[in-house]
């Protein structure tokens, strides 16, 4: 009984690690980029051969990929994305995705700084922070599956592909709910408000959250309320505030 319980926790922590892209060009472009490690590509039956389609299989079968063939509806369910997956998807393996609680179970006495995003819709602008994130000092990437743009063809051409090899942590729970799991492991959740008494670059703190708002509104009530720290970044000249993708740069690379 405990050998399929461990089975069982290994494949769901396997599947975990899966990013779908879909869409003929994000596809191929994910196929021939080095360094990638492809477990299936999804063709729809009523694809024509030819043209990118042949491209995009022999890809797959240089990279040893296993190619499965679907009709279009479960292609669709495949992708969640009917309209622009263009008859094709593909699951990559990216090691360093898996789920906010099972980063908890392994690091809940590591010393690590995490980003936590409240309402990122922009694409553009969640590609930034995770190329940001990726490049500087940021141990994970808290991606609620609601609330905020997920991984597309823009959000990888913006992370300029950094996105595969970036921390990823998905949680499908309310944000406020997982950073409240993340405080009682002792670590600080710290919002960003010009109100703060402490400045970023004099932040000392370990085993931090940095948490960043939605483009519009900032940061959520119910998010707010989880937070138990707060600092500022000070401006000059009665600027009042900060594109959110150059705000995690800095935290990144402070």
């Amino acid at each position: 009984m405990q050998r399929d319980s461990d089975a069982y926790l290994t494949k769901k922590q396997f599947f975990n690690t899966l990013l779908t892209v879909y869409g003929r060009k994000p596809v191929l472009e994910a196929l021939q980029q080095p360094g990638i490690e492809v477990y299936r590509l999804h063709l729809a039956q009523s694809n024509k051969r030819g043209g990118i389609i042949d491209e995009i299989l022999m890809a797959a079968e240089k990279r040893g990929a296993e190619i499965a063939y679907h009709d279009r509806a479960a292609l669709a369910r495949i992708s969640k994305n009917a309209k622009q997956d263009q008859g094709v998807a593909v699951d990559l393996i990216c090691q360093k995705f898996t789920t906010t609680n099972d980063f908890l179970a392994k690091h809940s006495k590591q010393n690590c700084n995490l980003l936590a995003l409240d309402g990122i819709t922009n694409p553009q602008n969640l590609g930034m922070i995770i190329r940001s994130a990726c490049a500087g000092n940021i141990d994970g990437i808290i991606l609620p599956e609601k609330g905020c743009a997920q991984i597309d063809p823009l959000v990888i051409k913006a992370s300029a592909g950094t996105v595969f090899k970036a921390p990823i942590l998905r949680t499908t729970e309310p944000l406020a709910t997982t950073l409240r799991k993340f405080r009682d492991a002792h670590y600080n959740v710290t919002g960003l408000s010009s109100h703060a008494d402490q400045s970023l670059k004099s932040y000392t703190g370990n085993q931090t959250i940095f948490v960043l708002g939605n483009e519009t509104d900032g940061v959520s009530r119910a998010v707010q309320d989880a937070c138990n720290n707060w600092v500022k970044i000070p401006m000059n000249n009665q600027v009042e505030s900060l594109n959110v993708a150059v705000t995690a740069a800095l935290i990144a690379f402070r």
